[in-house]
Protein backbone atom coordinates (compact mmCIF):
# COMPACT_ATOMS: atom_id res chain seq x y z
CA UNK A 1 0.00 0.00 0.00
CA UNK A 2 1.19 3.41 -0.76
CA UNK A 3 0.60 6.49 1.81
CA UNK A 4 -0.94 9.13 -0.13
CA UNK A 5 1.32 11.74 -1.75
CA UNK A 6 -1.32 14.21 -1.34
CA UNK A 7 -0.25 13.66 2.92
CA UNK A 8 3.35 14.77 2.58
CA UNK A 9 2.98 17.06 -0.68
CA UNK A 10 0.63 19.06 1.49
CA UNK A 11 2.88 19.92 4.19
CA UNK A 12 5.72 20.06 1.83
CA UNK A 13 4.03 22.55 -0.28
CA UNK A 14 3.45 24.72 2.92
CA UNK A 15 7.01 24.10 4.46
CA UNK A 16 8.40 24.98 0.53
CA UNK A 17 6.81 28.29 1.27
CA UNK A 18 9.35 28.68 4.05
CA UNK A 19 12.25 27.26 2.77
CA UNK A 20 12.06 29.03 -0.70
CA UNK A 21 11.57 31.96 0.34
CA UNK A 22 4.49 26.90 10.76
CA UNK A 23 4.63 28.56 16.72
CA UNK A 24 1.09 29.05 17.98
CA UNK A 25 -2.18 29.19 16.28
CA UNK A 26 -3.63 32.31 15.97
CA UNK A 27 -6.90 31.06 18.21
CA UNK A 28 -7.93 33.53 20.66
CA UNK A 29 -11.20 34.63 20.07
CA UNK A 30 -13.55 36.66 21.18
CA UNK A 31 -17.34 35.64 22.13
CA UNK A 32 -19.94 36.47 20.03
CA UNK A 33 -23.14 37.32 21.25
CA UNK A 34 -23.81 33.91 21.75
CA UNK A 35 -20.89 33.12 23.53
CA UNK A 36 -19.52 31.10 20.78
CA UNK A 37 -15.83 31.03 20.36
CA UNK A 38 -14.99 32.85 16.54
CA UNK A 39 -13.24 31.39 13.92
CA UNK A 40 -10.28 33.48 13.95
CA UNK A 41 -8.80 32.33 10.54
CA UNK A 42 -12.06 31.44 9.38
CA UNK A 43 -11.89 32.11 5.03
CA UNK A 44 -15.75 32.18 4.38
CA UNK A 45 -14.92 29.42 1.87
CA UNK A 46 -12.63 31.79 -0.16
CA UNK A 47 -9.06 31.22 -0.86
CA UNK A 48 -7.04 33.70 1.01
CA UNK A 49 -5.48 36.44 -0.36
CA UNK A 50 -2.37 36.36 1.82
CA UNK A 51 -1.21 33.87 4.43
CA UNK A 52 1.63 34.54 7.02
CA UNK A 53 3.27 31.35 8.36
CA UNK A 54 5.01 29.97 11.35
CA UNK A 55 7.65 26.85 10.21
CA UNK A 56 9.76 24.84 12.58
CA UNK A 57 12.28 22.49 10.80
CA UNK A 58 14.48 19.76 12.88
CA UNK A 59 16.82 17.75 12.01
CA UNK A 60 17.40 15.85 14.86
CA UNK A 61 20.06 18.65 16.27
CA UNK A 62 20.02 20.57 19.38
CA UNK A 63 19.02 23.92 17.99
CA UNK A 64 16.08 24.26 15.49
CA UNK A 65 15.81 26.38 12.26
CA UNK A 66 12.82 28.16 12.39
CA UNK A 67 11.45 30.55 9.57
CA UNK A 68 8.02 33.16 9.32
CA UNK A 69 6.41 33.43 6.06
CA UNK A 70 4.57 36.13 4.14
CA UNK A 71 2.69 34.70 0.83
CA UNK A 72 0.85 37.00 -1.51
CA UNK A 73 -1.20 34.99 -3.47
CA UNK A 74 -2.44 37.88 -5.64
CA UNK A 75 1.12 38.81 -6.83
CA UNK A 76 2.42 35.41 -6.25
CA UNK A 77 5.47 36.70 -3.76
CA UNK A 78 6.77 35.52 -1.15
CA UNK A 79 8.90 36.56 2.29
CA UNK A 80 10.57 34.87 5.03
CA UNK A 81 12.78 36.02 7.63
CA UNK A 82 14.82 32.24 8.34
CA UNK A 83 16.63 31.84 11.67
CA UNK A 84 19.65 29.32 11.53
CA UNK A 85 21.34 28.59 14.18
CA UNK A 86 25.31 28.93 14.19
CA UNK A 87 27.45 28.03 17.26
CA UNK A 88 26.52 29.96 20.20
CA UNK A 89 23.80 32.21 18.34
CA UNK A 90 21.67 31.84 15.23
CA UNK A 91 21.98 34.15 12.01
CA UNK A 92 19.05 35.76 10.25
CA UNK A 93 18.33 35.06 6.41
CA UNK A 94 16.08 37.29 4.55
CA UNK A 95 14.61 35.90 1.56
CA UNK A 96 12.28 37.32 -0.99
CA UNK A 97 10.33 35.30 -4.29
CA UNK A 98 9.45 38.03 -6.71
CA UNK A 99 9.14 38.47 -10.32
CA UNK A 100 10.83 35.16 -10.65
CA UNK A 101 13.65 36.07 -8.90
CA UNK A 102 15.17 35.31 -5.50
CA UNK A 103 16.42 37.74 -3.69
CA UNK A 104 18.68 36.48 0.16
CA UNK A 105 20.46 39.16 2.39
CA UNK A 106 21.82 39.11 5.55
CA UNK A 107 23.20 41.58 8.09
CA UNK A 108 26.73 41.13 7.15
CA UNK A 109 26.39 40.74 3.39
CA UNK A 110 27.25 44.51 2.87
CA UNK A 111 31.02 43.95 4.36
CA UNK A 112 31.31 41.02 2.13
CA UNK A 113 30.35 42.06 -1.34
CA UNK A 114 29.64 45.65 -0.84
CA UNK A 115 25.92 45.28 -1.10
CA UNK A 116 23.32 44.01 1.76
CA UNK A 117 21.25 42.04 -0.87
CA UNK A 118 22.10 38.86 -3.53
CA UNK A 119 20.05 37.72 -6.12
CA UNK A 120 19.33 34.94 -8.48
CA UNK A 121 16.94 34.06 -11.72
CA UNK A 122 14.27 31.35 -10.25
CA UNK A 123 11.22 30.43 -11.56
CA UNK A 124 8.40 30.43 -9.16
CA UNK A 125 5.77 28.23 -8.88
CA UNK A 126 1.99 29.37 -8.94
CA UNK A 127 0.45 29.66 -5.35
CA UNK A 128 -2.87 29.59 -6.39
CA UNK A 129 -3.17 26.15 -6.03
CA UNK A 130 -1.69 26.40 -2.17
CA UNK A 131 -4.85 28.93 -1.59
CA UNK A 132 -7.13 26.51 -2.52
CA UNK A 133 -5.82 24.01 -0.54
CA UNK A 134 -5.59 25.86 2.57
CA UNK A 135 -9.69 26.97 1.54
CA UNK A 136 -10.54 23.24 2.95
CA UNK A 137 -8.15 20.17 2.64
CA UNK A 138 -9.95 17.55 1.27
CA UNK A 139 -8.69 15.21 4.64
CA UNK A 140 -10.97 11.71 2.38
CA UNK A 141 -8.41 12.04 0.00
CA UNK A 142 -5.31 11.41 2.40
CA UNK A 143 -5.20 7.53 2.23
CA UNK A 144 -2.47 4.70 2.74
CA UNK A 145 -2.63 5.40 6.65
CA UNK A 146 -3.42 1.97 8.98
CA UNK A 147 -3.40 4.10 12.22
CA UNK A 148 -5.99 7.14 11.91
CA UNK A 149 -7.04 9.52 15.07
CA UNK A 150 -8.95 12.39 15.44
CA UNK A 151 -8.75 14.91 18.16
CA UNK A 152 -10.34 18.37 18.61
CA UNK A 153 -14.03 19.86 18.46
CA UNK A 154 -16.07 22.11 16.00
CA UNK A 155 -13.83 24.54 16.71
CA UNK A 156 -10.40 23.13 15.93
CA UNK A 157 -10.35 19.20 14.87
CA UNK A 158 -6.43 17.56 14.28
CA UNK A 159 -6.23 14.55 12.17
CA UNK A 160 -3.24 12.19 13.15
CA UNK A 161 -1.54 9.65 10.88
CA UNK A 162 0.73 7.20 11.34
CA UNK A 163 2.54 4.05 9.16
CA UNK A 164 5.15 2.40 9.88
CA UNK A 165 8.23 0.72 7.78
CA UNK A 166 7.70 3.05 4.82
CA UNK A 167 9.84 3.16 2.20
CA UNK A 168 11.17 6.78 1.55
CA UNK A 169 12.47 7.53 -2.01
CA UNK A 170 13.92 10.37 -2.62
CA UNK A 171 15.97 11.81 -6.29
CA UNK A 172 19.63 12.20 -5.68
CA UNK A 173 21.10 15.48 -4.96
CA UNK A 174 18.49 16.38 -2.73
CA UNK A 175 19.94 18.88 0.11
CA UNK A 176 18.52 16.87 3.03
CA UNK A 177 19.57 13.31 4.12
CA UNK A 178 16.37 10.95 4.67
CA UNK A 179 16.28 7.59 5.64
CA UNK A 180 15.16 4.80 3.14
CA UNK A 181 13.03 3.25 5.78
CA UNK A 182 11.28 5.11 8.31
CA UNK A 183 8.02 5.69 10.61
CA UNK A 184 5.90 8.38 9.14
CA UNK A 185 3.60 10.16 11.18
CA UNK A 186 1.73 12.90 9.36
CA UNK A 187 -1.12 16.13 11.25
CA UNK A 188 -3.67 18.55 9.78
CA UNK A 189 -5.53 20.97 11.95
CA UNK A 190 -8.76 22.22 10.65
CA UNK A 191 -10.47 25.17 12.05
CA UNK A 192 -14.10 25.41 12.27
CA UNK A 193 -14.90 26.06 8.79
CA UNK A 194 -12.44 23.60 7.27
CA UNK A 195 -9.41 26.06 7.11
CA UNK A 196 -6.04 24.65 7.30
CA UNK A 197 -4.23 25.95 10.53
CA UNK A 198 -1.70 23.65 10.67
CA UNK A 199 0.34 20.74 9.51
CA UNK A 200 3.67 18.33 10.84
CA UNK A 201 5.37 16.10 9.25
CA UNK A 202 7.95 13.45 11.07
CA UNK A 203 10.38 10.88 9.88
CA UNK A 204 11.74 8.53 12.37
CA UNK A 205 13.96 5.81 11.95
CA UNK A 206 16.15 4.03 13.86
CA UNK A 207 19.10 6.19 14.21
CA UNK A 208 17.28 9.54 13.67
CA UNK A 209 14.19 11.97 13.41
CA UNK A 210 13.50 15.10 11.34
CA UNK A 211 10.14 17.13 11.28
CA UNK A 212 8.83 20.01 9.70
CA UNK A 213 5.79 21.34 11.17
CA UNK A 214 3.91 24.60 9.88
CA UNK A 215 1.28 26.67 11.30
CA UNK A 216 -1.21 29.27 9.95
CA UNK A 217 -0.46 32.69 11.82
CA UNK A 218 -2.95 34.68 9.62
CA UNK A 219 -5.09 34.94 6.71
CA UNK A 220 -5.43 38.04 4.72
CA UNK A 221 -3.43 40.48 6.27
CA UNK A 222 -1.79 42.78 4.29
CA UNK A 223 1.02 41.27 2.45
CA UNK A 224 3.61 43.86 0.61
CA UNK A 225 6.09 41.99 -1.07
CA UNK A 226 8.83 43.95 -2.80
CA UNK A 227 12.06 42.96 -4.55
CA UNK A 228 14.69 45.32 -2.59
CA UNK A 229 16.58 48.53 -4.79
CA UNK A 230 18.12 47.69 -7.50
CA UNK A 231 21.09 49.91 -6.58
CA UNK A 232 21.06 47.01 -3.54
CA UNK A 233 21.64 43.74 -5.35
CA UNK A 234 24.25 41.75 -6.86
CA UNK A 235 23.70 39.00 -9.15
CA UNK A 236 25.15 35.70 -8.09
CA UNK A 237 25.11 32.26 -9.48
CA UNK A 238 23.78 28.87 -7.39
CA UNK A 239 27.84 28.49 -6.62
CA UNK A 240 28.24 31.76 -4.60
CA UNK A 241 25.05 31.64 -2.70
CA UNK A 242 26.32 28.45 -1.44
CA UNK A 243 29.62 29.64 -0.78
CA UNK A 244 28.10 33.30 1.02
CA UNK A 245 25.21 31.18 3.00
CA UNK A 246 27.21 28.12 4.02
CA UNK A 247 27.16 24.10 2.53
CA UNK A 248 25.47 22.45 5.86
CA UNK A 249 22.09 20.45 4.83
CA UNK A 250 20.02 22.87 6.12
CA UNK A 251 21.36 25.99 4.76
CA UNK A 252 21.25 23.94 1.35
CA UNK A 253 17.77 22.88 1.98
CA UNK A 254 16.81 26.76 2.47
CA UNK A 255 18.38 27.42 -0.91
CA UNK A 256 15.45 27.65 -3.26
CA UNK A 257 16.88 26.44 -6.13
CA UNK A 258 16.44 22.45 -4.33
CA UNK A 259 12.77 23.25 -2.87
CA UNK A 260 11.37 21.90 -6.25
CA UNK A 261 13.09 18.29 -5.29
CA UNK A 262 10.93 18.00 -2.20
CA UNK A 263 7.69 17.26 -4.68
CA UNK A 264 9.60 14.21 -5.68
CA UNK A 265 9.92 12.39 -2.88
CA UNK A 266 8.05 9.61 -2.97
CA UNK A 267 6.60 7.32 0.37
CA UNK A 268 5.66 3.67 -0.52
Amino acid sequence: MKVSSRAGALCLAVVALALTVTGVVVAATDPNPSGTPKDALALNGYPPKSAQLHVVISTGQRYNVTADVNVNFVTNAVEAQVQVPLFFSATTVDLRLVDNHLYAGTGNLSSIIGKPWVAMALKEPSLYGLSLEMTKPDIGLISGFPSITVTGDRQSKTYHYHRDNVTITAPSGLPLTLPTHAAIDFSITLGAQGELTASSFVVTSKTSTASISATVVSYNQPAHIVAPRAKDVQPVNPTILRQLFGSSSVTKLLSPQNVSSLGQIRLN
